[in-house]
Order: C-alpha cells, then sequence, then structure tokens
C-alpha cells in the first residue's frame, strides 16, 4: 500500500463565497498532497449542503444585478482580469504544479488554454447579438434576445485545475450569470486563487463563488432548482450520473467523461514525427490528460516494427523527475490512488497476454521514494477484447495495437466506446480526408497529436466521452449560458382590423 508521509506543517484552505474566505463549518476535510513527496501539504474543507446552499444563495442574488450590466461592462472585467492573470502566470504555474504534479512549463499551458476562453469570451458584446428579420410580415418585425439563464455551477477535475474551470466560469459571467464552481478536493488552491482576481478585477462579490467539496456539495447542486444549468468533466461513470439527475431535476447539463484516444501511423508517415508525437501526447503530464494518446495504431507489421522500436529507445530517454525540475519531460501522479491504479493496469495487461516491452511500474526518483512517480510503460499486441484497451488508465502508460490495413484502423476508435479525440499520421491528403468525414470521434488531428480546438472553436467529444447536446467554450458555450427570447413586434398606426380567428402567417 502507498501511504502518504505525515505531514511537517499544512496550509488550512477555504471555500470562497460573497467575496470573503470561509474556513467552513461542516468538520469534514480532504487532505491535499505534495506528488512530488507524498507529504500532505494542505487541508480543504468540505462542504455540507447547507454551505453550498448559501453558496448558491449569494450567487443568486448576485446575479440580478450583475445581469443588468450591458456586456461591455462585464466584458472590461474579463480583460482586467486576463492582465491581473498575465501579471502572476508563473506564481500560478508553479502552485498549479506544486499541487497536481504536472512539470511548471505544462502547468504554464493548462493556464494559458483556460486564459486563451475568458480572452474569447470578453467578445461578448459581439457574440451576444440576435437575429432581426424587418417587415417578416406586413408591418411586423421580428428579432430576438440571448437572456442569461440565472445561476450555472461547474464541477471541475484534479487533471486542469486552471484551465477547464475558466473554460465553464468565463462564458458564464460574460453572458450574465452567476457561477458556483466545486472545483477537485485534490488541487482546488489555483480555482480559489482566480476567484481572487476576478474580485480584483471588479466581479461583484457573490458572482463566482468557489465551494469545495464532495458528494453533499454535488448533490445540493443538482437538486437546488436555482442552479439553471451545470457543468461536469470526469469520470463516465459520474458524467452519466450528473446528466441524468441534472435532467430529472429540469437543468440543463454538459458533462464530459472518459476517453481512449488513439493515433493511426498510416505506412507513409514520417516516423519521427509520429514518435515525438506519441511520446508527448502519451507520456505528457504523467498521461493525466483527458486528450492523452493512449493507443497508438500503426497499420502494417513493418510499421508496427518499426514504431516499437523507436518508442522503446525514446522511452528509455525520458527523464521523470519533481514537477519544478526544469529539465523533467513528466513529474509524479496527483494522488497515492492514482498511483496504485496505474500499477494495477499495468498488472492486469500483462495478464491479459499483451507484451509489456518497457515496464515503468517499479521506478523510483532517488530521494523521493514516497512520492507518487509512475515510470513509462509500454505495452504492444494488445487486442481490442483486453480491458488495457477498453478502459480509461490515466496514467503513463501507452498501448499499440496493430492493425492489419487501413479500414480496421478506422473501425478501432470508430467503435470504441468513447469518442473524445482520435488522430491520423499520414503524407496522403485524399486518405486524411477520408479519416476525418468517417471516423467516430468528437474531435480529429491531422498531424497534429492532441486535437484540442482554438478558443472560439467547440471542444467536445462524442459516445460515452459526453453527455449533452452542446459543447465546452466556442459557440457552444455561448449557446450553453444563454436561452433564446424571440419577439414579434407590430405597430399598428391606429386602424383597427378587429379580431382574428385563425393562426397568424406572415404572407
Amino acid at each position: 500500500m502507498i501511504r502518504p508521509q505525515a505531514p511537517a506543517a499544512v496550509r488550512e484552505l477555504t471555500h470562497f463565497v460573497d467575496g470573503k474566505h470561509s474556513l467552513g463549518t461542516s468538520g469534514s476535510h480532504s487532505e491535499v498532497y505534495d506528488p512530488n513527496t507524498g507529504e500532505v501539504q494542505a487541508l480543504v474543507p468540505l462542504a455540507d449542503r447547507g454551505e453550498t446552499t448559501a453558496a448558491i444563495t449569494s450567487a443568486a442574488e448576485a446575479q440580478r444585478a450583475w445581469a443588468e450590466w450591458n456586456p461591455q461592462r462585464r466584458a472590461r472585467v474579463l480583460l482586467r482580469f486576463l492582465q491581473l492573470a498575465e501579471q502572476e502566470k508563473d506564481a500560478l504555474a508553479r502552485l498549479l504544479s506544486a499541487e497536481h504534479g504536472k512539470t511548471v512549463a505544462d502547468a504554464h499551458g493548462d493556464l494559458q488554454r483556460g486564459l486563451d476562453v475568458v480572452e474569447f469570451a470578453a467578445g461578448i458584446p459581439h457574440l451576444l447579438k440576435g437575429e432581426f428579420s424587418d417587415n417578416a410580415g406586413t408591418g411586423i418585425d421580428v428579432h430576438s434576445l440571448r437572456a442569461p439563464l440565472g445561476v450555472i455551477a461547474g464541477i471541475t477535475p484534479f487533471n486542469f485545475p486552471a484551465m477547464i474551470p475558466l473554460w465553464q466560469a468565463a462564458p458564464a459571467l460574460a453572458c450574465g450569470n452567476a457561477f458556483v464552481l466545486k472545483p477537485s478536493e485534490r488541487n482546488p488552491s489555483v480555482p480559489l486563487r482566480l476567484a481572487e482576481l476576478f474580485l480584483e478585477a471588479g466581479l461583484p462579490p457573490g458572482v463566482l463563488n468557489v465551494v469545495n467539496g464532495a458528494r453533499d456539495a454535488v448533490d445540493t447542486l443538482l437538486e437546488d432548482p436555482r442552479v439553471a444549468a451545470l457543468g461536469f468533466v470526469g469520470s463516465t461513470p459520474i458524467a452519466a450520473h450528473v446528466y441524468a439527475t441534472a435532467a430529472a431535476h429540469g437543468k440543463r447539463a454538459q458533462c464530459f467523461g472518459g476517453a481512449k484516444n488513439h493515433l493511426i501511423v498510416m505506412p507513409d508517415a514520417d516516423l519521427d514525427q509520429a514518435v515525438d508525437a506519441l511520446i508527448g501526447a502519451g507520456y505528457g503530464s504523467a498521461g493525466e490528460r483527458c486528450m492523452a494518446i493512449s493507443v497508438a495504431v500503426p497499420v502494417g507489421e513493418a510499421t508496427a516494427d518499426a514504431l516499437v522500436a523507436r518508442l522503446t529507445e525514446r522511452i528509455a530517454a525520458l527523464r521523470i523527475g519533481r514537477s519544478d525540475d526544469p529539465e523533467a519531460d513528466f513529474g509524479p501522479l496527483v494522488a497515492p490512488e492514482a498511483l496504485r491504479r496505474v500499477r494495477e493496469y499495468v498488472d492486469l495487461g500483462v495478464q491479459e497476454g499483451a507484451e509489456l516491452v518497457v515496464d515503468g511500474r517499479d521506478f523510483v526518483l532517488p530521494g523521493h521514494e514516497k512520492g507518487f512517480f509512475a515510470g513509462a510503460s509500454l505495452f504492444d499486441r494488445v487486442t481490442p477484447d483486453m480491458r488495457i484497451y477498453q478502459e480509461e488508465i490515466f496514467g503513463p502508460v501507452l498501448s499499440v495495437v496493430r492493425a492489419a490495413d487501413y479500414e480496421e484502423a478506422l473501425r478501432l476508435p470508430s467503435e470504441h466506446l468513447y469518442g473524445n479525440g482520435v488522430a491520423i499520421f499520414t503524407r496522403d491528403g485524399d486518405t486524411a480526408r477520408d479519416f476525418t468525414r468517417r471516423v467516430n470521434t468528437g474531435m480529429v488531428g491531422v498531424n497534429v497529436p492532441i486535437p484540442v480546438p482554438v478558443a472560439h472553436h467547440t471542444f467536445g467529444g462524442w459516445k460515452r466521452s459526453g453527455f449533452g447536446d452542446l459543447g465546452q467554450h466556442g459557440p457552444d458555450a455561448i449557446r450553453f449560458c444563454t436561452r433564446t427570447k424571440t419577439v414579434t413586434s407590430r405597430w399598428p398606426a391606429g386602424r383597427r382590423e378587429g379580431a382574428s380567428f385563425t393562426i397568424p402567417t406572415m404572407g
């Protein structure tokens, strides 16, 4: 059993409600680890139903006045927030790295991807423009408005503690909603600091509240009728539960779950580029990304043999180190449970008959024997019936599934339970075009290993990777955070026409 070290000194974290920090009154807390050492570095309070309800009440009261701010004024708050975050980005990245375990450079990327969406949302005066039809009928005009929903909640995961809270909060706030964030209790310090920066940027108290918690907090957000919509990112079983429960309570919901992202390597691909892509996308952030590449699909035996040989060579040169080591390729996993899960999956792969080419189970970083470090593992000759192929491992484990031809390679991601992202590496435009049109996943990369779209396009997976009609950021975010009101108006010139008992037409 992996046991955390006893703490030398721990920080006491808080909730952030109505513009103020609160230590919490429930008496329950969770431990925040230093993934590099295994020590407990902080305690975070877990809100009960009463505390969560208080945060919703604060948000509901503050939202009414916030919605009356014109879009340009709300945009200025976002722009000021961007300035403050830019000034503090290195400190934020280091704080994120220290609680998550991803390298500082990777933490900078986590933060920047979130800020990109804030920048997109700052265009809200344009994004909220409705439609107008002049003289749709004789003397009748029709126009539409986009109105805020009220209070929106977000339940966000540990693996992107800056990016995903900003993906959810920024469009919601820009559209005139209040937002209640329940971040992961594993690394809540950055979300709390981001809330402080929003307040400093001019966001009124209560418009953005942060409540740490577990099931009681989640159930309260799902059940309180004042929460009009809810976003979730996490595992598929919980995403499905949250989506169904939100729908049962009449809420709009977007819920994103697990992934098993494939990278297809065609025989004509630049093999060096493909290997670079697999090494970075498979092992970056210790594999703790929903868009990580966890399955390599080389087409043809010759391609597979060459790919596995080069991957094996490159894995041997990987540098695993502390999250604050600027030379490290990746750092530790976030928690002891995560490390245990990865080791158990590698054990399972061996039991299932996959060929373990590189075994990372016994990796130890000298001087950090209690840290949550896993070495890179590589399986070859994995088959679709194996659990290590079917299930999300969420660690530095790459599986090679050999495909006899292009059609088999296309079927693998298309028929998989998950449909988050996929990539193909090829020099042939016809193949790439056919693949992008036919593959059954939500996001596709062509010679791009992690196809996360830019902020003004929509992010979202298919099948068991995503629940709900709308994705994150881009145009879908504005649709999700607003509802449409359509106005039909007529100004008769004083001439009375009498009652009509037929359905109006615009002929």
